[in-house]
């Protein structure tokens, strides 16, 4: 008597593989065995980079920053602890937007961090 292999489900399962590798190099566009580990490394490596996407954009908008800090004659790292000395709780997002959609609104920003810093120099 032969072995059960429940092969309508397993053919599905292995179309379904193959589908997702399409395009792959070499054998592992072609054949399940193959195929399955390229997919399962690339769902993988797409589940750790969207993590990463986060980091990177976060490391974008302060080098952004940076910039238009520097051109406002003040480095990045002052300027954010200026921030934090006057109150002002805007995230690196919408400070990097601002710095590049307004200019002047960020500049005016920069004023007040270095005025924050100058108080809390004069009170220590």
């Amino acid at each position: 008597m032969a072995r059960a292999t429940n092969s309508p489900a397993s053919r599905k399962r292995h179309k379904k593989v193959l589908k997702y590798a399409k395009g792959y190099f070499g054998n592992k566009s072609k054949l399940f065995r193959y195929a399955k580990d390229a997919v399962q490394h690339a769902w993988q490596y797409a589940y750790i980079d969207r993590k990463k996407k986060k980091g990177n954009m976060r490391g974008l908008w302060i080098v952004r920053l940076n910039a238009a800090c520097r051109e406002a004659g003040i480095t990045y790292s002052r300027f954010i602890e200026g921030m934090k000395v006057a109150n002002i709780t805007l995230d690196r997002r919408s400070l990097s937007e601002l710095a590049i959609a307004d200019p002047v609104a960020f500049t005016s920003l920069v004023k007040r961090a270095q005025d924050a810093l100058k108080t809390k120099a004069t009170q220590a």
